[in-house]
């Protein structure tokens, strides 16, 4: 079977919906109020797939929202119309998927004469935010709600495309997550920038006593911590590993960061590892001031106390950040804390909600009701 042109997956979903679904949802239910996006996990939704992603996961999908009782009455019927009537592919590609096999994901099928195990996912939008997210930003997002969310899944959200949303709830539950309120990003960024304090004199004397790999791991976690930095001081989410890079190379900042970066992480010795990072650093602190989130402070490297190395004092923005923050709860939150994602670094805890929040309410006390 010849393999289609790949086309990024948010197109395909969007063909999807208006060639494929919704003829078959005008005939069929014609007085259903759903809403219909592509969100949640995938590459596609975030915009980086690519041909490879074609293996698994992937294709002619979307999710359909109704409300709870439309839900309850109408879903099952709705996914059986579906695999009925769906055409067999769109732009080239099977609407049919393959049961998964042991250690892999489902996989794109021809279709034969059996109905088709489409990926037009029937969903209660109650039920899908409280699984996904925990919280319902239509209640109200509290503080200890937007620390307790990965900032994964708040890309999975914010990202991705709604193609219909009859339902009238997408529209402002993403633009009520486009983005932190003020103190809570102020909070964010004080956290982070605690977290490159803490550990910005290790690379030198992990290389004084002779620990070259010490070193170069040392520096590898700063850059990482960096790059979630930038992502931050330029209002984007950070997404989870596989796409940091992806995500930080689309910055303003990278064209200068990126070099600095690759320098400090392939750097043949210390002087010149400490050269690339101290670059970094400044070059983030004066960004950091840009933001007008607090007073201006000085963004230039100095020597770690009376030892030979160089360091940013990175807790002078995270002190400064902090001290500009102005809602009475945001204030007293523990200072070396931050969003989940900034003291946690499992998977098995940060891809599921209710973890998530265990994990924070075990730091912050209980969420709000």
């Amino acid at each position: 079977m010849r393999v289609p042109a790949f086309v990024p997956g948010l197109s395909l979903a969007a063909s999807t919906y208006h060639e494929a679904v919704r003829p078959i949802l005008d005939v069929a239910f014609p007085r259903l109020v759903h809403s219909a996006a592509l969100l949640g996990p995938g590459s596609d939704v975030l915009g980086y797939d690519t041909a490879r992603s074609t293996d698994h996961d992937w294709g002619p999908r979307l999710l359909l929202f109704l409300a709870p009782a439309d839900a309850r009455r109408h879903a099952d019927d709705l996914v059986g119309v579906l695999a009925e009537r769906l055409p067999s592919s769109v732009q080239g590609w099977s609407t049919n998927f393959s049961p998964p096999e042991p250690g892999r994901s489902r996989t794109l099928q021809p279709v034969g004469d059996a109905p088709i195990a489409h990926r037009i996912e029937v969903l209660d939008l109650d039920t899908w935010l409280a699984t996904h997210l925990g919280p319902d930003p239509r209640d109200g997002m509290h503080t200890r709600d937007w620390l307790a969310i990965p900032t994964q899944r708040l890309l999975e959200v914010t990202s991705g495309a709604v193609f219909h949303d009859g339902l009238g709830h997408l529209t402002s539950i993403r633009a009520a997550l486009a983005w932190y309120p003020d103190d809570i990003w102020r909070y964010l960024l004080a956290c982070q920038w605690r977290r490159i304090a803490q550990e910005e004199a290790f690379p030198g004397r992990c290389a004084e006593v002779g620990d070259d790999l010490g070193s170069r791991l040392v520096t590898a976690r700063l850059v990482r911590d960096l790059m979630r930095l930038a992502l931050l001081v330029e209002r984007r989410y950070p997404p989870y590993a596989k796409w940091l890079g992806t995500a930080f190379v689309r910055l303003r900042c990278a064209p200068t960061l990126q070099p600095l970066l690759t320098d400090a992480l392939t750097a043949a010795d210390w002087p010149h590892r400490e050269s690339a990072l101290c670059a970094a650093y400044e070059h983030l602190a004066r960004a950091h001031n840009d933001l007008g989130l607090c007073d201006p402070v000085e963004p230039t490297v100095r020597p770690f106390h009376d030892r030979p190395m160089r360091v940013l004092a990175a807790d002078r923005f995270a002190d400064a950040t902090h001290r500009a923050i102005t809602d009475p709860e945001v204030s007293t939150l523990p200072r070396h804390v931050g969003g989940v994602d900034q003291f946690v670094d499992s998977t098995d805890v940060l891809g599921v909600a209710d973890r998530a929040r265990a994990v924070t309410g075990a730091l912050y006390g209980p969420h709000a009701p």
